[in-house]
C-alpha cells in the first residue's frame, strides 16, 4: 500500500507547478491527489559525492565533524571584524562551523565565506540560511494570504523571485515554506502557513519548494545548485501548528491518526517535491519533543518516505530539551537529538561543546556522527559550494524590479477574498468625484507582514492604500483621516474621519492589525479589531454614507461586532510590497476577487476551535434539541467557512459526475482511479474566476471521518456566460486514510464515500462512490 501512495506523491500534482513562470494563468489548479511534484527525493543520485564525502571524513578530526553540524547567528548590521561576529568568525577560521544563519549581501557573505574557505585546514565553504519567508527584497503576501488564492503558481512565482534576489546577496537556503497545518487562529505563526487543510497545504508546500529550488529533471545535479536557486527547508516538523492554546511552542498531545492525516501529509509532500532540508519544531509531540523525537525524525521522515537531506534544528531547539525537561543537561541534550535524527544544530552548541566526550564515552557512535556530517557536506556540494563558493558582488540584487513588483502586485490582488458585498457595494467606479480613506492603515506602510526581511521593510515598505486609491480614481478629491491608531484606545481621530465620510461619494475604510501582531511570538488572546477600530468602523457606518471595510491582517478575526453594518468587506490579509495598488485592483474592478478562505473565521475566540474538517460526533447538532453539540449562545459552524469567496459576478456549479460509481478497493490498492468531472458556468455580465472543490467524506470507517476532505481544486476564470468542465482523478490517497497503527498503517475500506463538489466547504452538490 505504501508503494501505491508514493507512486502518487510522485505523480499525481504535476498540475500544480508554475506553467512557464506564469503567475495566475488561466485554469492553474490543484490537481486530484494529495502529494507534490514530479522528481521526488530520489531525484538526485542516491549515491551523489559519496566518494568525495567519504575522502573528507577520512580526513576530518572529531572536532571539525561536529563544527560541521554547528549552525551560529550572525548579527543583521554588522560586518565581519564586528562584536556580534567574532564568534562565528573564530569558528570558521578553526574549521569548526558548517553554517551561519541571517548573513546576508555578496560582501558580506564573500568575506565570511573567504575565512573558512582559505584559512581554515580543510577549507570546507559554509552555508548561509536566513528565514525568506515570502520575499527577500519584492514581498509577496504572506504565506496564508498565498493559500487564499488556490492557486499554487502564486506560492511558485514567490518561490522564484525570492530564491533570485536571495542568492545574489549570497544566501543558499531558505528557512521556507513552513507547512504547519493548524485550526487555531489565535496562533500567531498561522499567517506563515497555508491554513487549516492539509490537501490545500501540501500542494502549496510542493509548489513553494520547486519554486525555491527548481525542478528536479533526474539529472546528476540538483537543481538548486543554480545560482538562481536555494536550498528550502520543510518546517517545522511537525504538529506545531496544533500548540495548546494556540501559544506559541506550547504542547501537542496528538494521537498518531491525526499526526498522519492531518499533519504529516504536506511535509510528505515537500519531501516529494524535493525538499533540500527540514526543521524540527519546537513543540512537544505527545510528551516527547520534536527535537528528540526518533518516531517522526526517523522512522518516518528517514525510513518511511526515505528523506536523504539535512534536518536542522530550530533556534536553541536542541538545548530546549533541557527546559523540556527530557535530558538532564547539554550533553544528554546533543545526544538525544543527535541520535533522534537532528543534523545541525541552530545557535545552541550543545554538540560541539559536548560531542568529543560523548563520542569517547560511547555515548554517541562515530557512525551516526558521519552520517549528520555527510548530510551537511552533501547538501554544501548540491548547492555547488565546493566548486564556488562566493557569489559575484557586481551582480547581486540590490532591490525589487519592475518586474517583480507586478508578480507580487498580481500575487497580493489574486490572493484577496471579498466576503460581503451587499447592493453591488464594489466594485467601485473610477469616475467618483469624492472618496475618503480612512483607518489606522490607510495611509500606512506597515502592510509587508510577519517575517518581511528586514533591509526590505526599511527600504521598500508597502504602496500605501490612500495614494493607490488616488491614481485608481484620478478625477477624485481624495481625503484621508487616519481615525485611531492600529493599538489603544484613543478616540480623539474619530471625528476627523466622520467628517471626511460625510463629505464623500463613498469611504474606503482600512482597518486590522500591525504586521508584528501576527507571525512568531505574537499569539492573541482576543482576535478581533485591535483598539479602538471597531469603533471607528461603526462611526463611519453611523453617518448612512456609502463604505467598504478593506482587513489587513494575517490570521481570521472574529468580526461578528460591526459586520451587519459595512456593505461590503474585503480580506487583504497582509499583502506585501505592493499592497495598496493590489488593493486598489480589486476595489476598482480592474481584478475581480477569486480567492477563498484557506481557514475559517470564528464568530468568537470561545468557538475555537472551528473548521471545517471536524469529526461528527454522536450528537450532531440539531436546533430543536438541546442535547446536542453546539454553543447556547452561537449560532452553528464559523462566520465564514473554509474555501468561502464571493466575486464580482455569479456562477452555477452543476452536478458532479463519476467516470463510474462503483470500485474496488483492491483495484484501488493497486493504483487504479476513476474521474470526477463537473461544469461550470458563469452566469454574471463580467468576467471572473471561481474555485471548483472536490471534497470527500468517507460514511462509515473503522476510525471516524472529517465530514469534509478537501481532495481537489481548480481556479478557472471565465467569460459571461461561458462554461468549462472541471475534471478531478481520485484514487487510493483520496479515499483512504491512516490509522492509529504507530508503525503506519493506511487503508482503503469498503463502503460509501460521499462526494460534494461547489464553492466552498459547505458545498451541497453531491454523488456517491461505492468501494466494494
Amino acid at each position: 500500500m505504501r508503494d501505491v501512495r508514493r507512486r502518487t506523491l510522485l505523480s499525481a500534482m504535476g498540475g500544480t507547478a508554475v506553467a512557464g513562470g506564469a503567475l495566475g494563468a488561466p485554469g492553474t489548479a490543484g490537481a486530484s491527489s494529495a502529494g507534490a511534484a514530479q522528481g521526488g527525493p530520489a531525484a538526485r543520485p542516491e549515491k551523489a559525492y559519496h566518494r568525495e564525502i567519504r575522502e573528507l571524513l577520512d580526513r576530518m578530526t572529531a572536532e571539525e565533524k561536529l563544527g560541521q553540524l554547528q549552525q551560529l547567528p550572525w548579527a543583521y548590521d554588522t560586518g565581519p571584524g564586528g562584536g556580534g561576529t567574532k564568534e562565528a568568525e573564530a569558528a570558521a577560521r578553526a574549521g569548526r562551523l558548517g553554517s551561519v544563519l541571517s548573513v546576508y549581501g555578496a560582501k558580506a557573505t564573500n568575506a565570511l565565506q573567504r575565512i573558512a574557505v582559505e584559512e581554515s585546514r580543510l577549507g570546507i565553504p559554509l552555508v548561509f540560511g536566513l528565514d525568506v519567508i515570502h520575499g527577500f527584497w519584492t514581498t509577496f503576501p504572506i504565506p496564508l494570504a498565498q493559500a487564499a488564492s488556490f492557486d499554487p503558481a502564486v506560492a511558485g512565482a514567490d518561490g522564484e523571485v525570492s530564491a533570485r534576489e536571495a542568492r545574489s546577496n549570497g544566501v543558499h537556503w531558505a528557512f521556507a515554506p513552513a507547512m504547519d497545518v493548524t485550526h487555531e487562529p489565535r496562533w500567531g505563526r498561522v499567517a506563515e502557513g497555508n491554513g487549516e487543510d492539509p490537501y490545500l497545504t501540501s500542494v502549496f508546500a510542493a509548489a513553494k519548494v520547486r519554486g525555491y529550488q527548481g525542478d528536479a529533471d533526474g539529472g546528476d545535479f540538483a537543481p538548486y545548485r543554480a545560482r538562481d536557486r536555494v536550498a528550502a527547508c520543510a518546517k517545522h516538523f511537525v504538529a506545531y501548528g496544533g500548540a495548546e492554546g494556540g501559544r506559541d511552542y506550547n504542547t501537542v498531545d496528538v494521537s498518531e491518526s491525526r499526526l498522519r492525516n492531518l499533519y504529516l501529509p504536506p511535509f510528505e509532500a515537500a519531501v516529494a517535491a524535493g525538499a533540500a532540508t527540514v526543521m524540527a519544531s519546537f513543540n512537544t509531540i505527545s510528551g516527547v519533543p520534536a527535537h528528540g523525537n526518533t518516531h517522526t525524525l526517523t522512522d518516518i521522515l528517514r525510513e518511511e518516505w526515505g528523506f536523504d537531506g539535512m534536518v536542522v534544528s530550530d533556534w536553541t531547539g536542541v538545548q530546549e530539551l533541557i527546559a523540556h525537561g527530557f535530558a538532564e543537561d547539554g550533553a544528554a541534550a546533543a545526544r538525544l537529538a543527535l541520535d533522534a535524527g537532528v543534523d545541525m544544530e541552530m545557535t545552541s552548541t550543545t554538540l560541539v561543546q559536548n560531542g568529543k566526550r560523548l563520542l569517547r564515552e560511547g555515548k554517541i557512535g562515530e557512525r551516526r556522527l558521519d552520517d549528520a556530517v555527510a548530510r551537511v557536506l552533501r547538501l554544501k556540494f548540491d548547492l555547488g559550494l565546493f566548486d564556488d563558493p562566493y557569489v559575484d558582488e557586481d551582480g547581486a540584487i540590490e532591490g525589487p524590479t519592475a518586474a517583480t513588483r507586478r508578480a507580487a502586485r498580481t500575487a497580493a490582488a489574486r490572493s484577496m477574498v471579498l466576503l460581503k458585498n451587499e447592493g453591488k457595494a464594489l466594485p467601485l467606479e473610477p469616475s467618483l468625484t469624492s472618496i475618503a480613506v480612512v483607518g489606522p492603515f490607510a495611509g500606512s506602510g506597515d502592510l509587508l507582514g510577519t517575517w518581511s526581511f528586514p533591509g526590505a521593510v526599511e527600504k521598500y515598505p508597502s504602496v500605501k492604500v490612500v495614494d493607490a486609491v488616488g491614481r485608481a480614481a484620478p478625477g477624485a478629491r481624495v481625503t484621508y483621516a487616519r481615525g485611531v491608531a492600529p493599538e489603544g484606545g484613543g478616540t480623539g481621530g474619530i471625528k476627523e474621519a466622520v467628517a471626511a465620510a460625510e463629505a464623500a461619494d463613498v469611504t474606503v475604510v482600512v482597518v486590522g492589525e500591525p504586521s508584528a501582531m501576527s507571525g512568531e511570538a505574537a499569539a492573541r488572546g482576543d482576535i478581533s479589531l485591535p483598539g479602538a477600530q471597531e469603533k471607528l468602523v461603526k462611526a463611519v457606518a453611523a453617518t448612512g454614507r456609502p463604505f467598504v471595510v478593506v482587513l489587513v491582517n494575517g490570521r481570521p478575526l472574529t468580526i461578528g461586532g460591526w459586520l451587519d453594518s459595512a456593505p461590503a468587506v474585503l480580506e487583504a490579509w497582509h499583502p506585501g510590497i505592493e499592497a495598496g495598488n493590489a488593493i486598489a485592483d480589486v476595489l476598482f474592478g480592474e481584478v475581480a476577487p477569486g480567492g477563498k478562505l484557506p481557514v475559517s473565521f470564528p464568530r468568537a475566540v470561545g468557538q475555537i476551535p472551528v473548521h471545517y474538517n471536524h469529526e461528527p460526533t454522536g450528537r450532531p447538532y440539531d436546533a430543536d434539541n438541546k442535547y446536542t453539540s453546539k454553543y447556547l449562545d452561537l449560532p452553528p459552524g464559523p462566520q465564514f467557512p473554509f474555501g468561502y469567496g464571493l466575486s464580482y459576478t455569479t456562477f452555477e456549479i452543476g452536478e458532479p459526475r463519476l467516470s463510474r460509481a462503483r470500485v474496488s478497493a483492491d483495484a484501488l490498492r493497486g493504483g487504479d482511479t476513476l474521474e470526477v468531472s463537473v461544469r461550470v458556468t458563469n452566469t454574471g455580465g463580467r468576467a471572473g474566476d471561481e474555485v471548483v472543490q472536490l471534497y470527500v467524506h468517507d460514511v462509515v470507517a473503522r476510525l471516524a471521518q472529517p465530514v469534509r476532505r478537501l481532495r481537489g481544486f481548480r481556479r478557472v476564470t471565465l467569460g459571461p456566460g461561458r462554461s468549462r468542465t472541471v475534471r478531478f482523478r481520485l484514487g487510493a490517497e483520496d479515499l483512504g486514510f491512516w490509522t492509529n497503527a504507530p508503525h503506519g498503517e493506511f487503508v482503503v475500506e469498503e463502503g460509501t464515500v460521499d462526494l460534494y463538489v461547489g464553492d466552498s466547504s459547505a458545498a451541497k452538490a453531491r454523488t456517491t462512490l461505492t468501494i466494494t
